[in-house]
């Protein structure tokens, strides 16, 4: 390792950006299994003593995840229940361990294709907040994870926090996951939606995201766009609304097998919010 830091101030964290590149290092949880066995060549930047940066903060305009809120935050926290597909991802990511230390922000800056945090906070239109000692500067997600393990986020940079618009009252969100077990697996796709209805049970908005089908994860626009007015269970997947998934052969599936599976995930998760 070159150099460590660990400051305890927004000020001291941003000056150190500011001189030299480092890597940042919040909860852990993908850092240290990733370094297993090896020396430790990079300068870090811990942000873990930074205590500001772990808080919920609700404002009349929505909500501003701190860059160090974790995932049982998520959970424990009284939310709206178009954040209930962010609380179901919440509970199966990896063990109570990991849900305690590991934080939203560095799931996202992981840019993992698989990140479950992803579909979610895209059907949330959630926004990353940039800081270095130069500005300070907002990207849409889908703006600022660029590819697989890319972002947008300059040398100088961290992501100080995740802004998440506030949703319709009647917004509710939900999760579904397709892996090899229901916890402590990375998904094989993953949909996550927020859906408003009517008072008849139709569908006012839809937002809806696809994960571990693409580099990065997609909205489904056109789907979005054809099923308003319409009812949950009338609700069909049609091979156009898939167009811009690019499913991959790996370890843990197919791309055809991904592609079979996803329209009937997309279901799921669209008519489970009316279970709800």
């Amino acid at each position: 390792m070159l150099d460590y830091s660990r400051p305890d101030n927004l000020e001291d964290a941003l000056l150190t950006l500011s001189e030299q590149p480092c890597t940042l290092l919040a909860g852990g949880t993908d850092f240290y299994p990733a370094r297993v066995g090896k020396k430790i060549t990079e300068n870090v930047l811990d942000l873990s003593g930074i205590r500001g940066l772990r808080s919920i903060q609700e404002t009349e305009e929505g909500f501003l995840l701190g860059a160090l809120t974790t995932w049982t935050d998520i959970v424990d926290s009284d939310l709206p229940s178009a954040f209930d597909g962010l609380k179901q991802a919440a509970i199966t990511i990896g063990g109570i361990q990991t849900q305690n230390a590991g934080t939203l922000c560095g799931n996202i800056c992981n840019a993992s294709p698989a990140a479950d945090a992803v579909p979610n906070l895209m059907t949330l239109d959630a926004e990353v907040k940039l800081k270095s000692l130069r500005e300070s500067r907002s990207l849409p997600l889908e703006e600022f994870i660029l590819g697989n393990r890319k972002t947008a986020r300059k040398a100088d940079e961290f992501v100080s926090g995740i802004f998440i618009p506030r949703p319709g009252e009647n917004a509710v969100g939900n999760f579904e996951k397709l892996g090899t077990r229901s916890y402590l697996v990375i998904s094989i796709v993953m949909v996550g939606v927020v859906v408003e209805l009517n008072e008849q049970d139709e569908v006012m908005e839809l937002k809806v995201a696809v994960g571990a089908c693409s580099p990065v994860a997609k909205r489904l626009r056109l789907l979005e766009e054809d099923v308003v007015g319409q009812k949950l269970n009338s609700i069909e997947i049609q091979p156009r609304h898939l167009e811009s998934l690019q499913p991959i052969d790996d370890i843990r599936a197919s791309a055809s097998f991904r592609k079979i599976v996803t329209p009937e995930l997309l279901k799921r998760a669209i008519q489970g919010v009316k279970q709800k």
